[in-house]
C-alpha cells in the first residue's frame, strides 16, 4: 500500500482526495497497490468531514511519518509550498504538485533535488489540468525535436474573448459574468494580465528546450484593452483574438518566448477552441504539428491529473530520466524587439488621407480593414512581417504626425 499526504484541502485538494476514494480499486488495478491518503494539510478545521481524523496543522507529522512516501502540494505559491516540497524531497519522498507558479520559478531545482535522491518530482497538472501534456511530451514525443509550442492556455481569458467575438460582450461585462461563474477569480490579474498562462508556457519551454525558462524573462502581455472594435477587425481579416502564449527555438541558442493576445486565422486548430477550453500545439520535426485540447482547470480534470502522477510514483521503481531540464543562471530569452511578426494596428486621425500617406511612407504596403460603423476617423490595417524594434520606431513617427495609436496586435500562422 502507497500512503500519500496532501498539502491543501481546498478545490483541487479536496478533489484529489474524492478522486482515490471514488476510483480506488481501478486506481490499485493501475498502479499495482491500494493509494491511501494518510494525512490531509490544512490550517482550517474540517471537522463535519467522515475523514476529518486524517487532518494536521503541523507539516513535521507528515516530514517525520515514513509511511507517507508522496507528497501531494495543492496549496498554491511559492512559500510554504517550495520549503515543504524542498524538504520532503529531501528526505526520500516524491512530491505531485498541481502548483504551476512553483515549477515555473524553482521546477528545475526541484527535480535536481528529487534525482539526487532518487525520487520524482511530477507536475502533469500544472500546465493543462486535465489535459495531459507533460508526459506526453518526454515519453510520447520524445523521439522529436520540438522546434515550437503555441497555446491557449488560460480558461479564463478564453471564455471573456470568447464572449467578446461570438456574443459581442464587452471586455467588463464578460469579466463580470466569468466572475460570476467561478471561472474568474475576485481579482483576477493573473489571468487577464496573461502572469497565469505565462507561467504555463515557461514550463513547457523548459521542458522542450532543456534549460529552464524564467516567467520574468518573457515579456507578457493581457487581453485587458482588448475592444469589440478589435474583434470586428479580427473578422474582417478572417480571424479570431486569443490569447496566445508561444516558445520556440530561436538563434544562438536563445528562445523566443512571449505571452500576447494575437489575430489568429480560422483555419488555425486554435482558432476553434473556446469558452473555458486550452489548446496546446507542439511542433515536433518527426510528428509535424500535435495539437492537445480540453478544460484546463476544474476541481475534477485537474485532481485526475494530479492522482495519475501520483500513480506513476507509485509504479516507479527510480528517478524519471527524461522528466528533466537544467536551471539557467543567464538569461536566454530573447528581447522580444529583436523577433518579428506581422501586426494589426488601429489609429484614429482628424486627417485620413493624410495619415494614409504617414502609414505607406512607414509601413509600405498594407492591408486595410473595415467594420460596421467604423468611424471616419478611424483606420485599421495589416502590416508586413516587421521586427518589433522597428514596430516600435515607426509608431512613435505616426504619433509624430498626430495620429493616435489605439491598438496594435500581433498576427500569429498556426
Amino acid at each position: 500500500m502507497a500512503k500519500i499526504a496532501v498539502l491543501g484541502h481546498g478545490v483541487v485538494g479536496s478533489g484529489v482526495v474524492e478522486v482515490i476514494e471514488s476510483n480506488k480499486e481501478s486506481i490499485k488495478r493501475r498502479a499495482g497497490q491500494e493509494i491511501e491518503v494518510k494525512r490531509i494539510l490544512d490550517l482550517r478545521d474540517f471537522s463535519d468531514l467522515s475523514y476529518s481524523h486524517k487532518f494536521t496543522k503541523n507539516f513535521d507529522d507528515i516530514l517525520n511519518d515514513d509511511e507517507i512516501t508522496v507528497v501531494v502540494e495543492v496549496m498554491g505559491g511559492i512559500n510554504p509550498a517550495f520549503d515543504f516540497a524542498k524538504a520532503s524531497l529531501q528526505k526520500g519522498k516524491s512530491v505531485v504538485t498541481s502548483n504551476k507558479e512553483l515549477v515555473a520559478g524553482c521546477g528545475a531545482e526541484l527535480l535536481k533535488i528529487a534525482k539526487e535522491n532518487n525520487v520524482n518530482f511530477f507536475f502533469e497538472a500544472s500546465v493543462g489540468g486535465g489535459i495531459p501534456i507533460i508526459r506526453p511530451m518526454h515519453q510520447c514525443l520524445a523521439a522529436n525535436e520540438i522546434n515550437e509550442i503555441a497555446g491557449i492556455l488560460n480558461g479564463t481569458t478564453n471564455f471573456i474573448l470568447t464572449k467578446m467575438i461570438k456574443e459581442q460582450m464587452d471586455f467588463d461585462t464578460a469579466l463580470k459574468l466569468a466572475q460570476d461563474l467561478g471561472y474568474a477569480e475576485r481579482n483576477p490579474s493573473a489571468d487577464v494580465d496573461g502572469h497565469d498562462a505565462c507561467r504555463k508556457i515557461c514550463i513547457l519551454a523548459s521542458l522542450a528546450f532543456g534549460r529552464h525558462v524564467h516567467p520574468d524573462n518573457v515579456q507578457t502581455e493581457g487581453i485587458t484593452k482588448i475592444t469589440l472594435e478589435d474583434v470586428d477587425y479580427a473578422e474582417n481579416w478572417g480571424g479570431v483574438i486569443k490569447l496566445i502564449a508561444r516558445a520556440k527555438r530561436g538563434n544562438n541558442g536563445k528562445i523566443e518566448c512571449m505571452v500576447s493576445p494575437a489575430f489568429v486565422p480560422k483555419s488555425s486548430q486554435l482558432a476553434n477552441i473556446d469558452d473555458v477550453f486550452n489548446g496546446v500545439l507542439i511542433r515536433g520535426n518527426a510528428t509535424g504539428d500535435v495539437v492537445f485540447y480540453g478544460k484546463g482547470a476544474g476541481k475534477l480534470p485537474t485532481a485526475s491529473a494530479v492522482v495519475a502522477d501520483v500513480i506513476d510514483v507509485a509504479k516507479a521503481v527510480s528517478t524519471s530520466k527524461s522528466l528533466t531540464w537544467d536551471e539557467c543562471e543567464e538569461n536566454i530569452v530573447e528581447s522580444y524587439k529583436n523577433t518579428s511578426s506581422a501586426f494589426y494596428v488601429r489609429v484614429e486621425t482628424n486627417e485620413p488621407t493624410e495619415a494614409k500617406v504617414a502609414i505607406s511612407r512607414e509601413f509600405g504596403d498594407v492591408i486595410y480593414l473595415s467594420r460596421k460603423e467604423q468611424p471616419k476617423k478611424e483606420l485599421a490595417f495589416v502590416t508586413k512581417s516587421i521586427l518589433e524594434k522597428d514596430m516600435l520606431h515607426k509608431l512613435t513617427a505616426l504619433v509624430e504626425d498626430d495620429i493616435l495609436i489605439l491598438t496594435h496586435i500581433r498576427l500569429v500562422d498556426y
